[in-house]
């Protein structure tokens, strides 16, 4: 009989938290207890016990398809195939956002035997984290127009303000309103509007900072608008960085749970990566790698954004590097790419195949020829994929060197994983060459997006709104020039065009918007239609989530 996640989560007998800590001899003093089986964890770790210089392994995938790819499912799997080989190792993964989990995708804490639990916690609300973030965001929003209403000392300007309210729900009617209306005594009128916080320059800054200090700095820095006279205005100008990083103090503690195999995982924070950077924090990566002996752990979406994000952004300021990198595919998503409507997906189809191949083979290039990286192919397999079509995969990919293996996580959990982590450890114990950036921070704004648009997209070049070339010639003028850049991409195409698959030629990405997170330390580029705040689907996954009179939840998957 067919299981559903929940079920198998449900079903499986989970340890103490205390035990799962004890794996990488976290004291009982060093965490603190959400129940039997959820723990923060100290972050005085990382200065008071000798670091063991953890092994990174980066997972990403191809474009994500209606196919599915699995990059979490087989990120938690391979962990566990490491945990069954005998290593030292954890996982670290983002938080689910509310938005997609009630949205379009349902839960996203793995899947099958691979998954990270208790799952229904950390798909709905977990410890916190994400309404610590709403709430630190809102509170900025607060007090800037608090301050335009009580006499506008700063010089405000009312139309040139940037930051918005947050909230960690799909819900498109929040994207543009009207605030301040009903009279005096209600503010000032003034357009305004929300976007998702996963969207946030706040999640980003809690994802990006090294520890309390550094988050209270990079706060102060957040640019909330401009004066009249075009100045920038700060967080810090608000004086509003203190009471931010208070309601943060705690959220900011790495999140320690556990996969179904056993193995330690840290699931905390969550941008996400077609807008924000797409990778989970600093803090609990660096207390990973702090901990163990190898460390798996994910960027959303695609090679073209989450993993360039990884490696330009969160590598850079965190002073780390993969050692290897698993890049997961699935015959049904390129057959997809190849043009084949998602009901045939099933059927056997090499032409289709070769026509979508293109699409992983650019994501190979990425890694292993513009970040200079050894990979691997991990091909999560599905009970329909036939041996000539695995073969092809194998083949098209040897001719750029890189192996494919045939991953079963889903069905096997970590035993399902021993070949993909086999070959990562033969990559690991191999790898002699160092990691390379897409481009230099000292370029200019222009030449770093044109930059990545035709190494990393394969476009022909990226072309700018009037718009975004005001923006980006004020940013420079005020000194942001030197800053990495954050694209703001549909993850469903190579392309700013959602509608392009496979691997598009002869194509241009457009640029509208470019402005700057300044306390998170990047410019954002904005390109084709994507939004800050997404909206729910015809059928939103919330229609089939429900709850017992027990308090059992069904339906997150």
């Amino acid at each position: 009989m067919f299981k559903t996640d929940i079920e198998i989560a449900q079903e499986a007998k989970l340890s103490d938290i205390r035990e799962i800590a004890r794996k990488l001899d976290i004291t009982e003093d060093e965490i603190e207890l959400y129940g039997k089986y959820k723990a923060k964890v100290d972050y005085n770790i990382l200065k008071n016990k000798p670091s063991r210089n953890g092994k990174l392994i980066l997972v990403t995938a191809i474009n994500p398809t209606p196919a599915g790819e699995g990059k979490t499912t087989n990120s938690i799997g391979l962990a566990d195939a490491l945990t069954l080989l005998g290593k030292r190792t954890a996982v670290a993964l983002r938080e689910p956002s509310l938005g997609p989990v009630f949205g379009i995708k349902g839960g996203a804490a793995g899947g099958g035997y691979s998954q990270v639990v208790p799952m229904e916690d950390i798909n709905l609300h977990f410890t916190g984290d994400f309404h610590a973030i709403g709430s630190a965001n809102n509170l900025l929003a607060a007090m800037i127009d608090n301050h335009i209403y009580q006499g506008n000392e700063l010089n405000i300007d009312p139309r040139r303000i940037t930051w918005r309210r947050c909230v960690d729900m799909n819900d498109r009617q929040l994207r543009f309103i009207v605030s301040g209306l009903g009279g005096k005594v209600n503010g000032v009128p003034r357009e305004d509007g929300f976007d998702i916080t996963v969207a946030s320059e706040v999640m980003a800054i809690f994802c990006l900072s090294k520890d309390i200090a550094d988050l209270k700095e990079r706060l102060s820095r957040i640019v909330v608008g401009y004066t009249r006279d075009g100045k920038p205005v700060t967080a810090g100008d608000l004086k509003a960085q203190g009471a931010m990083a208070a309601l943060l103090k705690d959220a900011l503690k790495p999140n320690l749970v556990q996969t179904l195999g056993k193995t330690p995982a840290f699931v905390h924070g969550g941008p996400f990566a077609n807008i924000a950077h797409g990778c989970n924090s600093i803090m609990a990566t660096k207390m990973a790698l702090h901990l163990a002996d190898y460390v798996v752990t994910e960027a959303g979406f695609g090679a073209d954004l989450g993993a360039e994000k990884f490696i330009d952004i969160k590598c850079r300021m965190a002073g780390i590097e993969p050692s290897a990198v698993v890049i997961v595919a699935t015959v049904r998503a390129l057959k997809y790419n190849g043009g084949v409507p998602k009901d045939k997906l099933g059927e056997k189809n090499l032409e289709a195949l070769e026509k979508g191949l293109p699409n992983l083979l650019k994501h190979v290039e990425n890694i292993t020829r513009v970040f200079n990286l050894p990979a691997v192919v991990a091909l999560n397999k599905f009970p329909t994929d036939t041996e000539e079509e695995i073969e092809l995969i194998k083949q098209k990919c040897a001719e750029l060197g890189v192996s494919v293996k045939v991953s079963e996580v889903w069905a096997k959990g970590g035993e399902g994983g021993i070949e993909v982590a086999q070959e990562v450890l033969r990559l690991i114990e191999q790898k002699d060459r160092n990691m390379q950036f897409c481009y230099d921070l000292e370029m200019p704004i222009k030449d770093k997006i044109k930059t990545i648009a035709r190494k990393i997209y394969g476009a022909e070049d990226a072309v700018f709104t009037q718009d975004a070339e005001k923006q980006i010639a004020e940013l420079e003028k005020l000194g942001f020039g030197n800053l990495p850049i954050c694209m703001a991409k549909t993850q469903y195409s190579l392309s700013d065009d959602p509608t392009k698959l496979g691997r598009p030629e002869g194509f241009k990405i457009t640029v509208r918007e470019v402005y700057v997170s300044a306390g998170a330390g990047f410019v954002v580029a904005i390109t084709g239609s994507i939004m800050k705040m997404p909206g729910l689907p015809k059928v939103p996954a919330a229609e089939k989530i429900d709850v017992d009179e027990n308090g059992r939840i069904t339906g997150l998957f």
